[in-house]
């Protein structure tokens, strides 16, 4: 009986330092972060075309978790680049997500689905178009962290006199 009370207690002695390690484990990257943009494809149904593959895009987008965005997406135009900008708020419901904004033409919606790979922090969002099965689709990646800045230590020697 002594032996099994005691298996028992170095059962249980080990079991805190098991969870504890359990709950150090690093959590899985979050999808609320700032991406850069990588790619940019167009398909338009009203053309025999194939899709169009725009180079040279650029820009960020910052996804927050409160739900608010902030989008600046450049393009490559005839008189330099062209800089869309917007900021409003997204909600996500599965695989959809809805951007909601106000530009110079007031307010407007883009609804759209996202498929995001955690492993890879790789970002894909497809907008619907106009007419119906015209879209767009970005392609994303997290944005390294930048570092946090360093202050250089402060000079504690003695001055010397001349």
């Amino acid at each position: 009986m002594r032996l099994r009370c005691y298996s028992t207690f170095i059962l249980l002695a080990g079991f805190p330092l098991v969870a504890a390690h359990a709950q150090t484990a690093p959590s899985p990257p979050s999808f609320f972060d700032t991406y850069r943009y990588t790619a940019y494809t167009v398909y338009d149904t009203t053309s025999l075309d194939p899709p169009t593959q725009v180079s040279g895009v650029g820009g960020t987008l910052m996804l927050r978790p409160a739900g608010t965005y902030e989008k600046r997406f450049t393009i490559p135009g005839n008189n330099g680049p062209m800089l869309f900008k917007q900021d409003g708020t997204f909600a996500l419901a599965g695989d959809s997500i809805r951007f909601a904004f106000r530009d110079q033409k007031g307010a407007d919606v883009q609804r759209g689905t996202f498929r995001f790979d955690p492993a890879t922090r790789h970002l894909t969002i497809t907008i619907l178009g106009y007419p119906a099965g015209n879209r767009g689709v970005y392609e994303l990646v997290a944005a390294e962290p930048t570092p946090p800045a360093t202050v250089p230590p402060a000079k504690t020697g003695k001055k010397r006199r001349r």
